[in-house]
């Protein structure tokens, strides 16, 4: 799993590399920072950076959630939403849980001195209700306001906020997945839906801005006056961007960089074996690589074509050549296995042809039954219209671009063309969002349970119209019996219901195949124990591991202790 990121134009790789090489020392052919505490991240990005810090923007997000701006809670997805304060000290749910009240910490200053207050709380939640744009609430990424009907402040210390029905499930948006703004710096921003933030002013730990920050590298500087005593002990972190795999993973594997969160073929021979003493990696499953289908696209929209592509993708032979096995393959029910194994419905998905598995028969019958016919160019068509189609996926992951050299030759074994448009990070990146593909290889973020991926690829207030950038939704999937299904999940607190609704969510799936998830999304997560101590371990997961996930990233950070 990806982040989302914006990125500026394309420079010369060898660039890149220059962005962190300073003080490095060889010790038995690799290279390590010296003792400090700098930390350099190596995170393959297939681009390089814009400097925008906006944590409203589903571009700019990854780069300043956490380390700049701070939620009011974290939940941590790999210990089944454990939620720990930060900028909220505690937090309640009453009135059958349709209110929520936050007490907000005291003494907490934002970087240009302003105090946290309540007040700011309820000016960031009141920012992305009232801001759109062509009438979506851009700002908005996980559409809270569907659910909130408003947030006011209680008292000194407290922000209460109200809801349309129970929400118990939106927690997690609400109090981990939105960084609190300075009402005195945004309210004089004239146009927030644009705003790139690019000198950002929050209560985290790390400061950055315009003067730290060019198209090669961004970096990072403790904030000496941040809240909590002691923290941060790293006190320089680096991420330089890379333009490809081959480049990022070199760079890492020579001990350049200390954390590193990308796909490398091969890892134990080229990574781990260069440092077996000290060099380590771990992916947990979070989510799905998916193909994602535009189903405003007439010819998609015909649910035979997309269950006939389902049954063509062989996901296992995806896997293994675009991933070396490194990502499992994913299942059509999108539940990731085995993080989330007991939310599947197993016997549910062994009535659609043992869970779509790989049946190219099956997809031509499906077809042919439909109407279809093979021309003499082996296509099928109907009506004239072939079924012919690009794939819009990002040119500089190496594994995306080899898994989706797998499935247009498997599509083009039964009847149907596809094209892989290989883009530069940001075209591919800005035609995923706005819905200007056909076919598109992405991923979203997924939650602490299976419900949060769902409710991303399927609730139709996370769309928007084509042209406009959609926080997820990005293939415009919309059903109000799937809608309601995902507002009834919020409505309960128990597992039983809970499980009931997932199965049919599920279903929807599985009938109506509105996207085909064809890998599993791992945490990359490769790391130096030489360098630092702290880091996320199976036996210590206390945060995702990888760099691109916010606000996980920032929970690493005041972990790790450099070492002598």
């Amino acid at each position: 799993m990806r982040r989302l990121t914006k990125l500026g134009a394309v420079i010369a790789v060898s660039l890149l590399a220059a962005a962190c090489s300073s003080n490095s020392s060889s010790t038995t052919g690799k290279s390590h920072t010296a003792a400090s505490a700098t930390l350099t991240m190596d995170n393959e990005s297939g681009g390089t950076w814009s400097c925008d810090f906006n944590p409203f923007n589903l571009s700019d997000i990854s780069f300043s959630l956490g380390t700049v701006y701070e939620p009011l809670v974290f939940v941590n997805t790999l210990q089944n939403g454990k939620a720990s304060p930060w900028l909220a000290t505690s937090w309640a749910w009453s009135n059958g849980n349709k209110t929520l009240t936050f007490t907000i910490r005291k003494g907490v200053k934002f970087s240009n001195g302003d105090p946290l207050t309540p007040a700011d709380v309820v000016y960031t939640f009141n920012l992305l209700k009232n801001t759109k744009l062509k009438g979506t609430r851009v700002l908005d990424i996980n559409a809270v306001w569907s659910v909130l009907s408003s947030v006011t402040q209680s008292g000194s210390d407290q922000v209460v906020m109200q809801f349309k029905n129970p929400a118990v499930p939106y927690f997690y948006y609400i109090a981990d997945q939105i960084g609190i703004v300075d009402q005195k710096v945004w309210s004089k921003v004239s146009d927030p839906a644009k705003y790139p933030d690019t000198n950002p002013v929050g209560t985290g730990p790390y400061l950055t801005g315009s003067s730290d920050c060019n198209a090669q590298n961004i970096k990072y500087v403790a904030n000496p006056h941040y809240w909590q005593p002691g923290l941060p002990k790293v006190t320089t972190v680096n991420y330089p961007a890379f333009l490809t795999n081959d480049t990022a993973n070199t760079y890492l594997a020579a001990g350049s960089a200390q954390w590193g969160s990308q796909f490398i073929p091969s890892i134990q021979q080229f990574y781990v074996d260069k440092d077996p003493a000290t060099n380590h990696y771990w992916f947990p499953p979070v989510a799905n690589v998916t193909l994602f289908i535009n189903l405003k696209n007439p010819i998609l929209a015909n649910v035979a074509v997309r269950q006939a592509m389902a049954y063509a993708i062989d996901r296992s032979k995806a896997a293994s050549i675009g991933e070396y096995g490194e990502e499992p393959a994913a299942n059509q029910t999108g539940i990731v296995t085995p993080t989330f194994s007991s939310w599947e419905d197993t016997s549910q998905a062994a009535t659609f042809g043992n869970d779509y598995a790989y049946n190219p028969a099956k997809a031509i019958k499906i077809l042919e039954a439909a109407g279809y016919k093979r021309g003499s160019n082996g296509i099928f068509a109907k009506n004239g219209q072939q079924l012919s189609f690009s794939i819009l996926n990002n040119g500089g992951f190496s594994d995306w671009v080899n898994a989706v050299s797998v499935i247009v030759a498997e599509l083009k074994a039964v009847g149907i063309a596809a094209t892989p448009h290989d883009l530069a990070y940001s075209s591919w990146q800005n035609d995923l969002y706005t819905g200007q593909f056909q076919l598109g290889y992405g991923s979203e973020t997924g939650g602490p349970t299976p419900y949060y991926e769902l409710r991303q690829l399927l609730y139709s207030a996370n769309s928007a119209p084509i042209g406009t950038p959609a926080g997820s939704n990005f293939e415009r999937y919309s059903n109000p019996a799937t809608d309601a299904l995902i507002n009834q999940y919020a409505l309960t607190a128990n597992p039983a219901t809970q499980q009931q609704i997932v199965d049919k969510l599920q279903l929807v799936m599985l009938q109506q195949v509105p996207v085909i998830p064809v890998t599993e999304s791992v945490d990359w997560f490769q790391y130096d124990t030489g360098a630092f101590s702290g880091w996320p371990t199976p036996s210590d997961p206390y945060a995702q591991p990888a760099i691109y996930n916010y606000p996980d990233w920032a929970q690493v950070m005041l972990r790790l202790v450099p070492k002598s």
